[in-house]
């Protein structure tokens, strides 16, 4: 199916959204510069309370190659530029595309135990 193939490309151009809008908060009132990541580190969260308490509501979800854990080294990275470059429109050229750029990589060494030989 088609959402198989996508996944690369559709997944984080729609999850760059949410760690901007707080990036851009965060810096914004209190020039803290690590809002990507603490709002990665909330998806996270919200990952492990979903499998903890086995919520039912995404039973049906459909199954992609996509896991929280791939965004951490991206929102790292638009952090980081957002703190060299103190400009909001270079990270969001530079942040934006290398978020992007970093996605597919990320994901190697947690699918690596799955693959066969």
């Amino acid at each position: 199916p088609s959402s198989q193939r996508s996944w690369v490309t559709v997944c984080p151009i729609v999850a760059i959204t949410f760690p901007a809008a707080v990036q851009a908060v965060l810096w914004t009132r209190y020039r803290i510069a690590w809002g990507a990541t603490v709002s990665i580190l909330g998806l996270l969260f919200g990952e492990w309370i979903n499998r903890y308490f086995n919520f039912w509501g995404w039973t049906y979800f459909p199954m992609d190659f996509v896991f929280p854990a791939n965004f951490i080294p991206s929102a790292i990275f638009l952090d980081t530029v957002l703190v060299l470059s103190n400009s909001f429109t270079l990270t969001a050229i530079a942040g934006g595309m290398g978020w992007g750029l970093l996605f597919y990589p990320s994901n190697w060494p947690i699918i690596a135990p799955f693959t066969f030989t």
